[in-house]
């Protein structure tokens, strides 16, 4: 399984605008190419960061479809009023306990290493961290997804609520340190969201 996400510094204020049309127009779309598993939406309202992530059934198929998303792409670009950076990811982990309802909310830890220990960073999330995130009150579902090549990853676990996720922030930065110690990887970033829009089907992956 891989996705391709869209990251764009909005302007705050075109923040409903951009979600009204990812909602109405781009996700129909693209839930319509074939090899398509799924799409959200991760938004922060105060900074105007936008995080769109589409879930393809095989690199190929992700490849296949670039050039019909692109001007979709470029179109919520043009109403958020940011320019778009794309990523491509290979899917390594992914475990569901129960689907988000609104009001979800998401943290996502962007982390770094050696290319060559990703394999072993799967491991740590796989084996350590994801069975103790899973304990946290108003745990939802969580993801880990690699970048092999540049040895870049990122980790996004959804809770219930911003509730939960508030009350999970202590137990989660001890998690994060644990996980770099044994992972050997490097923290570069850490941000909080709204899930503004949650049709991601990917299988369990755990």
């Amino acid at each position: 399984m891989h996705a391709r996400s869209t990251t764009i510094r909005a302007n705050p204020d075109s923040l409903e605008s951009g979600i009204a049309l990812v909602r109405d127009e781009v996700m129909p779309e693209v839930l319509g190419m074939e090899g398509c598993v799924g799409m959200s939406m991760l938004v922060d309202r105060t900074t105007g960061r936008c995080i769109v992530t589409t879930a393809w059934q095989s690199k190929e198929a992700m490849a296949a479809t670039a050039d019909r998303v692109r001007p979709l792409r470029d179109r919520a670009a043009e109403v958020l009023g940011g320019r778009p950076q794309v990523d491509e990811w290979e899917i390594a982990v992914m475990h569901r306990d129960h689907d988000s309802a609104p009001g979800a909310c998401v943290r996502a830890t962007w982390v770094r290493m050696e290319p060559d220990r990703i394999d072993r960073g799967i491991d740590v999330y796989r084996m350590g961290v994801l069975p103790a995130t899973q304990e946290f009150d108003g745990f939802c579902s969580a993801s880990f997804m690699v970048d092999r090549r540049e040895g870049y990853a990122v980790s996004s676990v959804t809770f219930d609520s911003r509730e939960a996720m508030d009350r999970s922030r202590e137990g989660a930065e001890e998690l994060r340190e644990r996980g770099t110690r044994e992972g050997e990887v490097e923290i570069m970033e850490v941000g909080e969201f709204e899930l503004a829009l949650a049709h991601l089907h990917v299988p369990e992956m755990a």
